[in-house]
Formats: structure tokens, sequence, C-alpha cells
């Protein structure tokens, strides 16, 4: 079991609370939303260290450019989320409970960094994808049922389209090579090719999940966005570690 260091949860604290002030400020989460996410980063700085939050913060600072990207139109269409494109408890619950309880998994020594590493970007590359994907997406007019590959309208569950699964792709790259880069300057975990490509693949891999649950379950009404986020998060990151396992 990974010992407490005091530093490093001062460190974290100071982090936590400087980010979830910007957030907050900035309109990226609600009130209570700013709450969990600061709870979330705590646990992950604690229990995983604190270049792990600069990992999060990737995808913050990814989530909030998608999200205000072409706004006034999303509203018009109907698709933006939030009222001015503000995120929720229920968001962050839903995105952030996977990397949380990798983080703090691997601090109770029950992972070694490797496994853990591979989880936890595995897990923010899935929620980037996503987001992506969704806040992108809706802006292109072709859009189809990943099921049947029929037309349907943007923003229609599980509806995907070419742009927007380019954009989810570029995400699953972008958190697989930034967040390598900065553990191993940080960390000097000593990433790998191979590495990179399981988390570029199982990032975008995740966000297909996503789709087809949104496509099938979602649509039935026995699960809602946000069981569909925390669903297809946790699903991948299982299939990752098969895959590590048999590997």
């Amino acid at each position: 079991m990974m010992a407490l260091d005091v530093a490093n949860m001062k460190l974290t604290l100071i982090i936590c609370a400087v980010i979830a002030i910007i957030v907050y400020l900035r309109g990226l989460l609600t009130l209570t939303g700013t709450l969990a996410a600061f709870s979330l980063g705590m646990l992950i700085g604690i229990f995983g260290g604190f270049p792990w939050i600069f990992i999060l913060l990737i995808f913050l600072i990814t989530s909030f450019l998608s999200t205000k990207y072409k706004f006034s139109v999303k509203e018009k269409l109907g698709v933006q989320e939030g009222v001015k494109g503000e995120r929720r408890t229920r968001n962050v619950l839903a995105t952030g409970s996977v990397p949380t309880t990798i983080a703090v998994v691997y601090g109770l020594g029950m992972l070694t960094e490797k496994t853990a590493v591979t989880l936890y970007l595995t897990s923010i590359g899935v929620a980037a994808s996503d987001t992506l994907a969704s806040e992108l997406g809706v802006l292109s007019p072709n859009t189809y049922l990943i099921t049947n590959f029929k037309r349907v309208k943007p923003g229609t569950n599980g509806g995907i389209s070419l742009y927007g699964e380019f954009w989810a792709f570029i995400a699953s790259i972008y958190v697989a090579a930034m967040g390598l880069y900065i553990l191993d300057i940080l960390q000097g975990i000593g990433p790998t090719l191979w590495q990179f490509s399981i988390i570029t693949a199982f990032g975008f891999i995740g966000c297909q999940i996503d789709s087809l649950l949104g496509a099938t379950i979602e649509k039935r009404g026995l699960v809602g966005k946000h069981g569909v986020n925390f669903i297809s998060s946790l699903a991948t990151v299982i299939i990752m570690l098969v895959v590590l396992w048999a590997w």
C-alpha cells in the first residue's frame, strides 16, 4: 500500500482548489458539479499522484473547448449541454467515477503502475472521445444510427457521423499521447508504443460502446445518458483488464 504523502496531499489540495475555482467561474460546471469534481480530483491526486490531475485537466480543457464550440448552433438544434454548456454532478460522477476508482485501487497497492496508468488513461480517453464525438458530431447533418446505419437527426441517442468519429479518434490519440508524456516526464513511467496504441484504440472503442448502448438500452429508457457514460467507461476498462491479463 502506498504511504500517504502529506506534501503531495497539500499540493493536490492547492491544485484541485485552483482548478475548481477556474472551472466554476468559467461556467464549465455547476456549483455541486464543481464540488463533486473537487472531491474526485482530491482522491485521484492523493492515491495516484498530482501528475494524474494534470491529465484530468486535459480532459476538462478539451471538454470546455468542444462544448463552447459553435454553442449558438447547438442551441438552435436543441442539442446543447445544460443551459450554457455547464455540466452537473451526474456528468462528473458518470465520467469521473471509473478513473477515480482506478487511482484509489492503485494507491492501495492492488495494481502495478503500468496497469494502473494504462487503465486510467483509457478511462479518460473514453470520456474525451465521447465528449468530442457528441459535442462536435452533432454539428454534422449526416448522422446515422450505429446499430443499423439509418439516417437520424443529429443528437439522436446512438447516432454517429464521420465527423464525430474523426474527432473521437483524435481525442483518444491526444489523451494517450499527452497523458503518457506527462507521466513519463513527472513520474518516469517509461511508456511504450504498445501502451500508447492500446490506450488510443480502447479510448476510441469505448466511445463506440457508449453509442451502441445509447442506441439500445438508453433508447428503450432502461438507462439514462449518465448511466450509459458510466457503463461504457467501466466496460471498456474491464475489457482492457482482460486484454492485459491475456497478453
